[in-house]
């Protein structure tokens, strides 16, 4: 019996008592000096031991993890083998695994996409990964049928956290009703259709913290989707703003459920983490930024 993703994040959010998702974002040029492999140049090497090191810190404290594809892609081959060892070794410490690759094409191509990320069989092992739904519906069926069979999970980009999102997602497409919106509606039969035992789809949305507004509107529409946040932190937003579309977990007093908020920079890179002489130190400083970040998000009232 294949475990349905959207009972999985809510059982991860339980016995971590977070939902706090961490972003694997390794930024080159944001890396300290620590990780410079004797000040050699090698960024296979640096980007492999920062993030190995990131994750030794957070275990048990976090639910998912969610590496930045294109932050690894970059780095050509090897990146890319980094990557899949990354998947495997979070998936060995008990992280959910988030592929950030806003995947998205038709047809075959799409099943390709599919097949790289979805399962624990994938080269790029993920719980979930990240989707564009704009060349329609059909384009999203190969990914639907991969979650369905292999018991993953989808965050479909609905409304995001960037300025530009505006420009399409707001659009009104008649006097009440907003292209974001609309997409919720299209979407809102297929993931009821794929909730889980504990109320939860497998199929979610990504709603930017960045307009709360609209992303309460969307768990109106929503009710089951869990919520992938970006845009909390270093992108602007708050901790109240963030937590907007998050519900209460009833079973659990003071936790809330049905969402991850991401939070990438201002956990990875704090400005004393760059102070420090060995990664031992480092550890001591991004672990407390994280535990401060789970605080603030815990604590916040909506």
């Amino acid at each position: 019996m294949i475990d349905h993703f959207g009972d999985r994040l809510v059982k991860k959010i339980r016995s971590t008592k977070s939902f706090l998702c961490l972003g694997i974002d390794p930024h080159l040029d944001l890396i300290p000096e620590i990780f410079n492999n004797n000040n050699k140049v090698n960024n296979i090497k640096k980007v492999e031991k920062f993030c190995f090191s990131l994750l030794e810190t957070v275990v048990g404290k976090i639910p998912a993890v969610k590496p930045q594809i294109a932050l690894f892609e970059q780095l050509g081959p090897e990146g890319m083998n980094l990557l899949s060892s990354l998947c495997k070794y979070a998936h060995s410490k008990n992280f959910l695994v988030i592929m950030d690759a806003k995947r998205g094409d038709i047809g075959s191509t799409s099943k390709a996409y599919a097949n790289a990320y979805l399962g624990k069989t994938a080269p790029f092992p993920s719980d979930a990964l990240t989707i564009n739904p704009w060349l329609g519906l059909d384009s999203l069926e190969p990914f639907f049928n991969k979650a369905q069979d292999s018991g993953s999970g989808l965050f479909i980009l609905v409304h995001t956290s960037n300025k530009g999102s505006q420009d399409i997602q707001e659009i009104l497409i008649n006097r009440d009703l907003k292209c974001y919106e609309h997409l919720a509606n299209i979407l809102k039969p297929i993931i009821e259709k794929n909730n889980g035992n504990l109320g939860l789809s497998s199929i979610g949305v990504v709603s930017g913290a960045t307009y709360k507004e609209q992303a309460i509107s969307l768990r109106k529409i929503l009710p089951s989707a869990p919520f992938l946040i970006p845009g909390y932190g270093a992108q602007g937003a708050s901790a109240f703003e963030a937590s907007a579309p998050l519900i209460i977990d009833k079973s659990y007093s003071g936790l809330r459920n049905f969402g991850l908020i991401n939070a990438s920079r201002s956990i990875l890179f704090p400005q004393n983490s760059y102070l420090v002489d060995n990664i031992k130190e480092w550890q001591d400083i991004i672990l407390t930024q994280l535990n401060n970040t789970n605080d603030e998000l815990i604590n916040t009232n909506i």
